[in-house]
């Protein structure tokens, strides 16, 4: 029995929690009962962390966790270890925005025991152009930092097995803002079985996205400082 853990980081998501915690709920139950979906409250200023506690409640397979807001990858950090130390097989991660749709996770599942990663790409994204613009000059970094062509590094939809996770996440730095970025380019150049798959991906449904072309470009070039850094060891 494979026992899932979905790992979904929130920041002031008080307008979409409710609805991303029921739909992804309703996936690891269809799994089995030893699986779990993580809610990770990032500090949020909002009622996301009431609405969580609600929700537990009511969903006997979500966790949730708030801890103090430490950013977007560090959480994604926080809650693949706390899914390798609690016994995941398997672990997926996604955000709790929306965008993503869970009828698409079953593919990934059905196709787990082939495959080290599947990410999904965001095929016809409508998350905005400044978005577009961001991905494809990522993908541009990564081929002059790694040499390695990836189709779309950062997708917030990814299922990887708990043994290769465990292996490759030690390699990334404690809170590394673009932690799925690193594991992406790790996952290729140790030559894991990774398969990419077409993913839907819809515009926010609801709230206000906290990240904004300022911070992009303040990310952006911490990365290749830390891309450049980290180079010589990956």
């Amino acid at each position: 029995m494979d026992r899932l853990f979905i790992i979904i980081p929130a920041y002031n998501e008080e307008e979409n929690i409710e609805a991303v915690a029921r739909e992804w709920h309703d996936a690891v139950e269809k799994t089995n009962k030893q699986s779990r979906v993580v809610i990770i409250d990032d500090g949020s200023k909002d009622g996301t962390s009431e609405k969580l506690a609600c929700l537990q409640r009511e969903l006997p397979q979500m966790e949730f966790i708030t801890k103090s807001n430490s950013g977007h990858g560090a959480s994604i950090l926080y809650g693949y270890r706390y899914a390798l130390e609690n016994d995941a097989d398997y672990v997926f991660q996604t955000d709790s925005d929306g965008q993503t749709l869970p009828a698409e996770f079953w593919q990934f599942w059905e196709c787990r025991e082939s495959h080290d990663i599947q990410i999904g790409f965001r095929k016809g994204r409508q998350d905005g152009l400044s978005r577009i613009i961001v991905t494809k000059t990522l993908r541009i970094v990564l081929f002059l930092q790694f040499g390695i062509w990836i189709q779309d590094a950062n997708t917030p939809f990814r299922l990887m097995s708990a043994g290769t996770l465990s292996e490759l996440l030690p390699n990334i730095p404690e809170n590394h803002n673009l932690s799925n970025v690193l594991l992406t380019v790790l996952y290729h150049k140790n030559k894991k079985n990774i398969k990419y798959w077409p993913i839907t991906f819809r515009p926010r449904q609801g709230g206000v996205n906290s990240i904004n072309i300022k911070k992009i470009i303040k990310i952006g070039w911490k990365a290749i400082k830390d891309f450049s850094s980290l180079r010589a060891t990956i």
